[in-house]
């Protein structure tokens, strides 16, 4: 069985990495059919911090394609993946393409294999936040429409689906996040050194990631939360901010920058690799971020997390206390802070296997 995985963004680095680990598993245990795992780096997140550093971490075999698809504009982003991914599946003829979440990546990937009668198979599917205003979520319902085997990592993507009418092809087989969480959580206790390295001790800290474009192409949403971040930041529990290249830019162009560099106790860092954030993630404090992927990890590695955003794709997590959402005002953010809610555990999630579930489906 041949197929090629669409790549480029850090959270397709870290699914992509469980996946192609279970396809290894596979491959050696002597199964009847042996797969073959193509990747095609489409360069969306083009700065090396942002992607050559997880996939040193993550063991990612490397890239048979490396595209140069970095775009300001989706437009311009979008169509220039689709004119180059066209071209691959032409040659390759993949029998399935698999693709992740919810990028530009993902949507030029699934375009492009669905005119050529290419089978996608869409991890991470079912998701809705119900904000039309953000690009992932046209990219969600585009591909989910588009795809051939839809895997569900919650009973509620489940549901979203079949109130779009889309029940052929779909699968509950958990969150494969999940399996990142389990596998990695213990080789960064061994690998990482951020806590030393970066002299703080566990539960003293916040740990902040703010990337999406509604907040950082909206001055007045990032104002309101950079003024958040700079009150909150204290002596006895500074705030940690790895800066994403394109928030960073943003921030200096608005002066919002020298706000931050003038706190005396907010820690701008540059962005980090996938094993230094999961051991920051496990001891902090709390969480800020508007990730929909930290959001699960902060669960997973059970962080109380606030969300800087109006709605999540993972109300699971709010359902069961751990995740509280913000917004973008200062006043709440802070407020949410002193939020203590019951917690409790969220089942949906799978067991870890997830990965493995869906090389099953494929066989």
């Amino acid at each position: 069985m041949k197929l090629i995985s669409i790549v480029g963004a850090r959270p397709q680095f870290i699914k992509a990495a469980m996946f192609s680990r279970a396809i290894q598993i596979h491959n050696t245990e002597d199964r009847a059919e042996t797969i073959n795992e193509q990747i095609l780096h489409t360069g969306q997140h083009y700065d090396s911090c942002m992607s050559e550093i997880f996939f040193n971490d993550l063991g990612i075999p490397r890239p048979t394609w490396m595209l140069d698809c970095a775009e300001r504009q989706h437009g311009r982003m979008t169509g220039r993946m689709l004119i180059e991914i066209e071209e691959i599946l032409l040659a390759e003829r993949p029998d399935y393409l698999i693709v992740y979440g919810d990028t530009n990546s993902t949507l030029a990937g699934a375009l492009a294999a669905c005119k050529l009668h290419i089978p996608i198979v869409h991890i991470e599917a079912g998701l809705r936040s119900f904000n039309r205003e953000m690009p992932e979520e046209i990219n969600r319902i585009l591909v989910d429409h588009a795809s051939s085997i839809l895997c569900c990592p919650t009973y509620e993507s489940l549901r979203h689906l079949s109130s779009e009418g889309i029940t052929k092809g779909v699968h509950h087989v958990g969150d494969i996040m999940y399996d990142a969480a389990l596998f990695f959580s213990n080789i960064a206790d061994k690998n990482s050194d951020a806590l030393s390295r970066l002299n703080l001790k566990t539960k003293t800290f916040r740990l902040c990631t703010i990337h999406r474009a509604e907040n950082t192409d909206n001055p007045e949403r990032l104002a309101e939360i950079i003024e958040s971040i700079t009150r909150m930041a204290q002596a006895d529990c500074p705030v940690v901010f790895p800066v994403h290249p394109r928030t960073e830019g943003r921030l200096r162009e608005s002066g919002l920058k020298d706000k931050l560099d003038s706190s005396k106790y907010v820690r701008l860092l540059p962005p980090l690799g996938f094993l230094d954030m999961v051991m920051l993630e496990k001891h902090a404090k709390t969480i800020i971020t508007d990730s929909g992927g930290i959001q699960k990890e902060a669960y997973f590695h059970r962080t109380p997390c606030i969300t800087l955003r109006d709605e999540t794709e993972w109300t699971e997590t709010v359902a069961a206390g751990w995740n509280t959402l913000a917004g973008h005002k200062s006043a709440q953010i802070l407020s949410c802070l002193d939020i203590d809610m019951e917690k409790k555990e969220i089942p949906e999630y799978g067991t870890g296997r997830t990965a493995s579930a869906i090389i099953d489906l494929l066989v």
